[in-house]
């Protein structure tokens, strides 16, 4: 039995090879759920749960399915995340609708929701009124900081430990222990890095800073205990690697590292912290670990890894029967689906486990591990009916250059998988980011208008190794597009594509890829489309969202130097362009302002290009919007319609306000 009951379920999209209109709404439909957590004595749930114009964080009893409290800050305001602190006690941090903006923006404010006395409280940050005890003395006040959870201490139900930064560029920050009643901080202790993440051992005690400076160099630092001085233990720029902790042993001897390559994927290393003895205990020949899988009797020691090579599977690598023994029963249970323990009580008697898939978003179960049963307690998406959704298939193949590329092709249910038309479709990052077997809106919205996807991890991508990402550095518009261009001419000689119905389409670096895609390969792709790109590299690189002196350090190191970028700049090469292009971007966009579709629209129209457009002045990086998000699927669906066929976006209405569209 589900938790709750959202109204309002919509039916899923009709198989692809009809012609016949695609409901929009399934697909860019929120999820009802975000997120579910259980709580450390299992009593209670957790839940972040989408409504029209805010989010709320929800407090459920667990034995008869009832919220007991909830936060709900009011419209425009959203859950960021959370995580419980104690039995009863969960944290929170939101996000912001502010000024003309329709994404939210993490405010860094820390509140707390009681599962007892249904209390809301809010212990730091900007909007933190100064508050007095019986004794008139402040514990709280308000100030110009961005918090985060580090611990949340399992044996102090009364303390955490958060992170606390000042709103400036490069920030050093700083560890404090803070009442969870009362907010009232002291200090553990100060980075040695700026744009730190800490880590701590089971004790609760800070051993791990890992940040970077201005240079963009990463670097980890340890200590062996409170009181004592930090050490390098990692520099990017002298050892040509960059490590992080993972976790550490129950005896906190020693702590697990994850430790880039010289070449291939990265390794599990065991790093005894009184000798400082490195051992490697895992490394896959594929894939780097993609998450860490701890034990589950509230120690939460790392014994094994998540891979995503692929399609999703788990290795282990120390010795842990009874969580082997889980994973092992819930994959056989849930075959053909990801499984991920997401949480367990302390005592480990019950777990909440995810299973997805390619074509499902996500079903949470409650695991009795004594009983050896599972419940579902809550799906992501109600409406979607995962039988009538397309199957994404893993493919690998050599670029021009003998490296081997991975990727996924998404398939239109029933369309066969030969002669299709094909969106190719390069994701956004670049760097740090790579492509998933997992639930795909995106990806599934086009193939339900009859399209092959084809998702290809160009170098440059993560997942793979640092000599892999690295192979990316300042290749805009260079080898990262020709793996691009590979990828699609291995789908024509694969079949899958019909050579003559293929198009480009992209968000962010993404549409950067798109329209590059259309200036060197005029004759492969017949139309492109851009969704909040970038398309004029020397202005991102002086105009960066973040002008920090590390954000500088980046674009020199991954982009390139602005003279150079002229001609790799789309918006410089609109002449070469021979097919018709469709923009979009938001008025509000700081990653990508929309000046670069402004510009690349002008330089199009100049050279004569057939182009159309969709502006939404209040939209940032990404439209946030329902309506929005139908206008711009309903105006995509219909260019791709024009140019290699495929079905029509069902009518209905667009709610554009504040679009300027031509």
């Amino acid at each position: 039995m589900r938790l709750l009951v959202l109204a309002g379920l919509l039916l899923c999209a009709g198989a692809a090879q009809s012609a016949s209109p695609v409901d929009l709404a399934p697909f860019i439909r929120n999820d009802g759920f975000v997120s579910l957590k259980l709580s450390p004595n299992g009593e209670y749930y957790a839940a972040s749960a989408l409504l029209d114009d805010r989010s709320v964080l929800l407090v459920i009893r667990r034995s008869d399915n009832q919220p007991v409290a909830r936060l709900n800050l009011g419209k425009g305001k959203y859950v960021y995340a959370f995580a419980w602190v104690n039995p009863t006690l969960v944290m929170a941090t939101m996000a912001e609708k502010i000024g003309a903006l329709d994404t939210p923006l993490p405010t860094a404010n820390l509140y707390t929701v009681d599962a007892k006395t249904q209390g809301v409280d809010i212990l730091v940050g900007q909007d933190v009124r100064a508050m007095s005890t019986g004794t008139h003395i402040e514990t709280k006040k308000q100030e110009e900081v961005a918090a985060s959870l580090v611990d949340g201490l399992p044996d102090d139900d009364d303390n955490v430990l958060i992170a606390v930064q000042p709103f400036q560029a490069d920030a050093y920050s700083r560890v404090e222990k803070m009442d969870v009643h009362s907010g009232k901080r002291a200090l553990v202790v100060r980075s040695p890095v700026r744009n730190a993440v800490f880590s701590t051992d089971h004790k609760g005690v800070v051993r791990f800073a890992q940040g970077w400076d201005r240079s963009n160099v990463r670097k980890l630092f340890y200590r062996s205990g409170d009181g004592t001085d930090w050490k390098e233990l990692n520099n990017e720029l002298a050892d040509n690697h960059a490590e992080w902790p993972v976790g550490f042993s129950a005896d906190d001897r020693i702590a697990y590292l994850e430790v880039e390559q010289a070449t291939g994927p990265d390794a599990i290393v065991a790093f005894e912290t009184a000798t400082g003895k490195r051992t490697q205990v895992f490394r896959d020949a594929q894939s780097d670990p993609d998450y860490v899988i701890t034990t589950n009797n509230g120690d939460g020691v790392p014994i094994g890894v998540g891979l995503m090579d692929g399609k999703p599977r788990t290795a282990f690598f120390a010795e842990a029967d009874g969580e082997q023994k889980l994973y092992r029963s819930l994959e056989a249970a849930f075959a053909g689906s990801a499984v991920y323990v997401t949480s367990t009580t302390t005592d480990g008697s019950l777990a909440l486990v995810e299973v997805s898939s390619d074509r499902n978003p996500g079903d949470f179960y409650l695991f009795d591990t004594v009983a050896k049963k599972a419940s579902l307690a809550m799906s992501r998406r109600d409406w979607i009916d995962p039988e009538q959704m397309s199957e994404m298939r893993p493919v690998s193949f050599a670029a021009r250059d003998g490296m081997n590329l991975h990727g996924y092709v998404t398939l239109p249910k029933g369309a066969g998988d030969k002669h299709l038309p094909m969106v190719v479709l390069p994701h956004g990052g670049p760097f740090g980011y790579a492509e998933a077997w997992k639930f795909n809106s995106e990806s599934q919205l086009l193939a339900s208008a009859g399209y092959a996807v084809l998702q290809i991890d160009f170098r440059g991508s993560s997942q793979y190794g640092r000599a892999y990402q690295q192979a990316g550095a300042r290749q805009w518009g260079g080898t990262m597009q020709d793996d691009i261009t590979d990828a699609t001419k291995w789908a024509i000689a694969q079949q899958i594509a019909d050579p003559q119905r293929i198009c480009i389409y992209g968000a962010s670096y993404g549409a950067y890829a798109a329209l590059m895609g259309a200036v060197r390969e005029p004759a492969l792709y017949k139309c492109a489309a851009g969704y909040v790109g970038v398309y004029d590299l020397p202005l991102m690189v002086s105009n960066g969202e973040n002008p920090t002196d590390s954000g500088k350090a980046w674009a020199q190191q991954w982009v390139g130097d602005s003279p150079q970028l002229l001609a790799k700049s789309p918006v410089y090469l609109a002449g070469q362009i021979k097919i018709p292009v469709f923009l979009a971007a938001g008025g509000q966009d700081k990653v990508a302002p929309i000046e670069h579709s402004q510009r690349m629209e002008k330089a199009l129209r100049a050279a004569n290009v057939p182009v159309e457009t969709l502006y939404y002045r209040t939209e940032g990086h990404g439209f946030f919007v329902d309506e929005h998000r139908q206008a711009f699927y309903t105006q995509l669906l219909a260019f791709l319609n024009r140019n290699i066929g495929g079905a029509l976006a069902m009518s209905g209405a667009a709610g554009a306000d504040n679009a300027a569209s031509h």
